[in-house]
């Protein structure tokens, strides 16, 4: 009777342990997302609020969506929309949730050699750049940043395939994309938050933004269940609630650097 008692006694023991222990979500999310610094405030009140120790995959947002296509994650948060209605439309996401934005912002020399400080709209900027063949930094990597840079040439009518030595697509992340263009005085299309962030800035300056083609959403979209049977939904739906919360709002949008904010919350259920 005693011994039946105390396996009784451990076996509750036991499920008392595992309730208490954090679910473990794994996110595939993009480099500017974690450069940003804001991932180092919300991951610590998620597992806190709800129990969740999110497990991030930093990469690009080809990358990220390529993840959730083989189930190797639990979810993304990537800013590429076309490219998340092409994920979602082929059934590997079971829906897109807004949750906060910013913009993308040209930065380059300070002496800006290609005149962009005074121009009118993006494209205009980027026909100066290549007009004066000044040194440009492309990310090259498939990232939500590189295909809106790609997006925003196409607009302006030019194909950097046909460019010179004086485009440089280095194939990498935000902050080693920054610190190219930095070394090299280069022009560069950076989230703000990244920009703001980043600290190595020697002679660059923001000298372009404000264009409404600049705008630049982050969205979450747990990956389908029903294509990889092992993803963790559960925890997925309740990191979604978390991040559609007035608590998450709280924590995105007083997240400053220099009194600047880096994202507004737009999330909504």
């Amino acid at each position: 009777m005693i011994r039946t008692f105390f396996i009784f006694l451990l076996v509750m023991l036991l499920i008392s342990k595992a309730s208490a222990d954090p679910q473990t979500l794994r996110l595939a999310t993009t480099t500017s997302f974690n450069n940003s610094g804001l991932s180092d405030v919300l991951l610590p009140a998620i597992k806190s609020d709800i129990g969740i120790d999110v497990q991030l995959l930093v990469v690009g947002t080809g990358q990220a969506l390529r993840l959730g296509q083989a189930g190797d994650v639990d979810a993304i948060l990537v800013h590429s929309r076309e490219a998340e209605d092409v994920f979602i439309a082929d059934g590997f996401g079971t829906h897109r949730r807004e949750i906060m934005y910013n913009d993308f912002v040209l930065v380059g020399p300070s002496s800006d050699p290609a005149n962009i400080k005074g121009a009118q709209r993006a494209s205009e900027a980027l026909v100066s750049i290549a007009l004066s063949q000044s040194a440009f930094i492309s990310r090259g990597d498939d990232s939500g940043t590189h295909k809106k840079e790609l997006a925003l040439w196409a607009v302006a009518g030019l194909r950097p395939n046909n460019f010179g030595n004086w485009y440089k697509a280095v194939g990498a992340s935000m902050g080693s994309s920054l610190n190219s263009a930095s070394g090299l005085d280069a022009y560069i299309m950076a989230d703000r938050a990244s920009w703001l962030k980043f600290k190595n800035k020697g002679s660059l300056a923001l000298l372009f933004s404000g264009d409404a083609v600049l705008f630049n959403q982050y969205s979450y979209i747990p990956v389908n269940p029903e294509k990889h049977s092992h993803i963790n939904a559960d925890a997925a739906d309740l990191l979604e609630k978390w991040l559609l919360s007035k608590r998450a709002k709280t924590f995105i949008d007083s997240y400053k650097i220099d009194d600047e904010a880096l994202f507004i919350f737009n999330g909504s259920l």
